[in-house]
């Protein structure tokens, strides 16, 4: 899909309303991620929360990996927005996750997942309001998130570098420490975590203590 069809040039119309106030600026700017970043291990996932692909992932795949990996120390995680068809759905997906702040990113993002199924039954805006009043949100604060140029701005940054730097053309897509993975199921990205980690640099050990010199 070309760069007019991926990048949302609006999101769902909830009025004017001014973005609210006391949201943090890191649910705004930057790529979400989980686990310790100083990990041998970084394992990046391409996804759109209109992707139905992405969504079987994150149901099927990612509560095994996160726990066996993520949880652990030996991995990290970290999720890089794209849009997929209908862009301006797959935006507010987003904009609403990120509504909460890194704390909550994750969870809402799950349930705007899990919602898809509802999408074609139902108006989307309320459902993925819902999605964020689930995990403690004010309804009105999802809707002011959901307005907020500058946030929409920021993702249309992030989904552009995809593009034009990291050639990313589908979802989901993983990236484990640089190599991208032709399957995403399960048994493929531990084989490529193992080869990885043994592919990692070592860390060096201490120096062996010197021993003091025996007093005569």
């Amino acid at each position: 899909m070309g760069r007019g069809i991926l990048i949302a040039a609006a999101v769902l119309a909830f009025g004017t309303a001014p973005a609210l106030a006391g949201v943090p600026a890191n649910a705004v700017n930057g790529d979400m991620s989980l686990g310790d970043p100083k990990a041998k291990v970084q394992v990046t996932e391409y996804a759109s929360a209109a992707c139905p692909h992405c969504a079987h992932f994150d149901e099927t795949v990612f509560p095994a990996f996160k726990a066996k990996y993520v949880d652990t120390g030996k991995v990290h995680y970290t999720l890089k927005e794209f849009l997929t068809a209908p862009p301006e759905v797959a935006a507010a997906g987003f904009l609403v996750a990120r509504c909460g702040g890194p704390a909550k990113y994750f969870p809402i993002l799950h349930d705007v997942f899990a919602s898809q199924s509802q999408w074609r039954t139902g108006d989307i805006g309320p459902i993925l309001i819902q999605a964020g009043v689930k995990n403690g949100l004010a309804e009105k604060q999802v809707e002011s998130c959901l307005t907020d140029q500058a946030a929409l701005d920021a993702l249309n940054g992030r989904v552009t570098a995809a593009m034009d730097k990291d050639k990313i053309d589908s979802t989901p897509t993983l990236v484990v420490n640089g190599k991208k993975l032709e399957a995403v199921d399960l048994a493929s990205l531990e084989a490529a975590i193992a080869e990885a980690a043994k592919a990692a640099p070592q860390k060096a050990g201490k120096p062996p203590a010197r021993k003091k010199p025996a007093r005569r």
